[in-house]
């Protein structure tokens, strides 16, 4: 398994210098990390730094809370496209959820899907607020809307991903729904058993910790075949 490349290396801290961000994409190409994500002031940065690099720039919106309205989410869906992202990750209108209002949720998502023409869509649904049931509704809203991926968390409520909620989502989803487990993912065995529920992404802030743990494993399995 090649953990690296299911690695959204994250800095979501309010107090994000620029230069901390420059490191976060230094790191992203040392370790060929799936992507950087950044709040949507630093897209441009970062497009701009990790131009002619595989890593992409992934950055969210209507973050943390996802209450504002589906124009302000469009706009800043494509201001941030505008800017250099290819990813993003949007949160879901959980009141909307709780007031079973599924169209209102529908069509958000497909209007921000159609507003960022064939760039990945990321539904973060915050799994720490919602019932079994609405893991399952979300899963099934989001096969509906033809979205990239189902996200667990955003990291900033009651906690992050479980591995309850990914094998809800990895038992209900399409064959094209993808699953990225975000928040509390600090340790190679919690990205593993995350990984063998399901999530082919994962969001951590701790990637490079993760990758250099993983890499003095491999070596000390190495050394131990050579023994």
């Amino acid at each position: 398994m090649e953990l690296n490349s299911y690695i959204d290396h994250t800095n979501l801290k309010k107090d994000a210098k620029a230069e901390d961000i420059i490191k976060l994409c230094d790191e992203a190409v040392k370790y060929h990390f799936a992507s950087v994500c950044v709040y949507p002031y630093y897209v441009k940065a970062c497009a701009d730094y990790l131009k002619g690099t595989n890593v992409e720039v992934c950055t969210v919106i209507g973050f943390p809370n996802g209450a504002s309205t589906t124009n302000t989410k469009v706009y800043e869906a494509i201001d941030a496209i505008d800017n250099g992202a290819t990813e993003i990750d949007m949160v879901i209108n959980i009141c909307a959820l709780k007031n079973q209002d599924y169209d209102y949720i529908k069509k958000e998502i497909a209007e921000i899907r159609d507003a960022i023409a064939g760039k990945t869509l990321k539904v973060i649904i915050e799994e720490s607020l919602l019932t079994d049931e609405e893991i399952i509704k979300m899963t099934e809203i989001c096969n509906e809307t033809f979205v990239n991926f189902i996200k667990t968390s955003t990291g900033f409520d009651k906690h992050g991903a479980t591995l309850h909620a990914v094998e809800l989502m990895n038992k209900y989803k399409n064959d094209v729904l993808e699953i990225k487990a975000a928040g509390g993912i600090r340790t190679v065995e919690d990205a593993e058993k995350f990984i063998n529920a399901g999530a082919t992404r994962i969001g951590t802030s701790n990637g490079v910790d993760l990758m250099v743990v993983d890499e003095s494993v491999h070596e000390h399995e190495c050394h131990c075949c050579e023994d």
